[in-house]
């Protein structure tokens, strides 16, 4: 999807609006404590100041119901944006309406405005059009440089662009460099190309592995998912966590075992090296300070598996070090916690080592979190700012919230 980008266009005095993710966490104080998605976003903002825009930032915060909800407010971001701008921004009391249209006809060239939490307004994720039309009304230009809400047609991300002139809906920096990295690793790799998937859903990656297993050389499967795959098989895994069965829409229950056992068979056919935990750190209980101990094969009765082992880290390690390209998605383990964290560090390391000459793409989410943890973030290739977003991304679903912007 190769898409204009808002370089290309004269935003000289225009009101360029932007979607961005501020989806940040805050804590009690209502604080920002992890401002990466901000961070992501810079290169956009300073651009379009630079030009001498009128910079207009919308996002989502939370799930708030109902309404209003000071604990989900966009304020505390527009604080932090203007300390890493380190010039001032000006906060909107609501993203719509006569107030917020007199404060965006008061900028300047060159000022920034956010806006209040969207969906603290229900027409925002309905895609409601009276609520596209009036954010819409507050826009000359329209950038969508929120990867992380790409896969979602909500009225910021799709109802706005749809009702914008042909020439005027283009994407920010954040969203070409994802399409760049995560296109690139599925469409052309350069090869070995490697798939590491974790993390507790199977249900989440189950089209992912279907997708990938006719692209990627190697496929490591890791995290709790193993222990689907593991009970499939007829192995034991104690007390770990199993995703057995999941609600559809329609309210009828899918069996995740009959599907594991479906995608072994292919797996199968595949002939492609898929490769399962051989070991496993498992403690009588989950917690930081329980007994640990080392089980191969299966996982004693009694017993939760919180780790890969220390066999199947040397095996996945192995099996990364002359990899050109990887994509990893979800964490080998419980790593929060100290004794549960070995297997994605190692990981974590190994592709840290495999990213200085070749591409390593990490996912968004828990798998983010964990690679900032251990302090290795700057060292990967590209980061993902959307979990959710860069699994559909990696199912190979079209995102009609990108298709619908203008074509470089």
């Amino acid at each position: 999807m190769a898409k204009k980008t808002l370089d290309e266009l004269p935003m000289k005095g225009k009101r360029v609006l932007v979607r961005v993710d501020f989806n940040v966490p805050l804590d009690d104080s209502l604080n920002v404590t992890d401002d990466r998605r901000i961070r992501m976003a810079l290169p956009t903002i300073r651009c379009a100041i630079d030009a001498g825009a009128r910079v207009i930032l919308m996002s989502h915060l939370g799930r708030p119901k109902g309404g209003p909800d000071p604990q989900f407010s966009l304020k505390p971001t527009a604080a932090r944006l203007a300390e890493l701008l380190e010039r001032d921004v000006t906060f909107a009391p609501d993203c719509v309406g006569p107030e917020v249209e007199k404060l965006v006809t008061a900028l300047t060239n060159g000022e920034v405005l956010v806006l209040e939490n969207l969906r603290f307004h229900e027409g925002e994720e309905k895609n409601d059009p009276a609520f596209a039309a009036s954010l819409r009304r507050l826009a000359d230009i329209y950038v969508n440089d929120a990867f992380g809400t790409a896969h979602r047609k909500h009225a910021s991300t799709y109802g706005v662009p749809a009702l914008m002139p042909q020439g005027t809906r283009v994407i920010g920096f954040l969203i070409e460099k994802e399409l760049k990295f995560l296109g690139e690793a599925l469409n052309n790799p350069v090869r070995p190309f490697v798939a590491v998937l974790c993390g507790v859903k199977v249900s989440d990656k189950i089209a992912v592995i279907e997708n990938l297993l006719a692209k990627v050389d190697r496929l490591l499967i890791g995290g709790a998912m193993a222990y689907v795959f593991m009970v499939a098989r007829g192995q034991k895994v104690g007390k770990s966590k199993v995703e057995r069965e999941v609600e559809k829409k329609d309210g009828t229950r899918k069996d995740i075992i009959a599907v594991a056992r479906k995608l072994l068979e292919r797996i199968e056919a595949s002939k492609k090296e898929v490769l399962f935990p051989v070991d496993h750190v498992a403690a009588k209980a989950f917690a930081a300070d329980t007994e640990t101990e080392v089980q191969d094969p299966d996982i004693k009765d009694g017993w939760i598996g919180l780790d890969i082992g220390p066999e199947t880290t040397e095996l996945f390690r192995e099996k990364l070090a002359d990899a050109k390209t990887v994509v990893w998605n979800g964490p080998m383990g419980v790593f929060e916690m100290v004794a549960f964290a070995d297997g994605s560090r190692a990981i974590c390391e190994t592709l840290a080592h495999v990213a200085r000459q070749g591409t390593v793409v990490v996912g968004g989410g828990d798998t983010a979190a964990a690679v900032e943890k251990f302090g290795l973030a700057e060292q990967m290739t590209h980061i993902s700012t959307g979990g959710g977003a860069s699994l559909e991304f990696l199912e190979g679903k079209p995102f009609e919230t990108i298709e619908i912007l203008d074509d470089a």
